[in-house]
Order: C-alpha cells, then structure tokens, then sequence
C-alpha cells in the first residue's frame, strides 16, 4: 500500500511543474513569485524553464534538415580543401623563388670572381667568354638575383 501512496503522492507534486510563474514587485520594493498573481499589481510572466508544456519551438530556432546540414558540410569541406591547396601554392612558390634566388646568387659569385669563364655552343665545342659577354652575363645575373631575393 505504502508504494501506491507514494507514486500518487510523486505524481501530483509533478503537476505544480507545469504552472505558470508570475513575477511583481509589491509596494515595498521586494520581488514576489508565484503561480497566481494579484489582482492589482502588474506582473510579468517569466518563461517556462522546465520547456514543458511549450507546443511549439521559440522564433529564433529553425532546424535544418538533413540536405541542409550535407550542403554546409560539403561547402565546409570544399573550402579547407581550396584552402590547403592555396597554402600548398604558396609553399611550392616560395619553395621556387628561394632556389631560384640561391642560383642567381651563385651565378653573380661565379661572373663576379673574375677567372676565365668556359661556355659550350650549340655544336659542344668549348669556347671562352668575352669581357663585353660577361658585363652583359653579370648585369642579367644580378637582376634575377634582386627579381627572386626581395
């Protein structure tokens, strides 16, 4: 019998969860709560935490469905993919410029040391570089040289 009464006793306490609150100030200045207001006073209802009782959703909330939440994955998983790629780009460029910078300066060290310089034509045969050739050599090495290290 004790379980029964018990039970009973659980499940009414649960109806009061369901009752509205109200909240006023009395002429005091001290902040009242309850479920059933004065006649009198002004009152302001305070939203139902416990969310029961709600029928419907509040305005702001609008779930998306199952296609809408697939379509924002994807575009989400297509711009880090843009994004790893141009961060890839960007690597692979400066990867470049740095070689290529470290060249053109091994090429003005090379025209700038001064010994005989051997150049090969088209034919394989070996032939010297001319002072004006080398002026001209240098100048060139020296603008791929600013062009790739700045």
């Amino acid at each position: 019998m004790k379980p029964y009464f018990v039970i009973i006793a659980l499940s009414l306490i649960g109806l009061n969860a369901h009752a509205g609150l109200n909240k006023w100030v009395d002429a005091e200045g001290k902040v009242h709560y309850s479920d059933a207001p004065p006649p009198e006073v002004k009152t302001e209802t305070v939203r139902n935490v416990s969310g029961k009782g709600q029928t419907e959703a509040p305005a702001s909330y609008s779930p998306k469905s199952y296609s809408e939440r697939e379509a924002e994955m994807k575009k989400s998983k297509l711009e880090k993919e843009e994004a790893s790629k141009k961060t890839a780009q960007q690597e692979a460029d400066a990867k470049a410029k740095q070689t290529n910078c470290e060249a053109a300066r091994q090429n003005v060290r090379s025209l700038e040391a001064g010994g005989r310089i051997v150049t090969y034509d088209a034919n394989g045969e070996r032939t010297y570089m001319e002072d004006d050739a080398r002026t001209q050599r240098l100048e060139e090495a020296r603008e791929a040289a600013s062009k790739y290290c700045n």
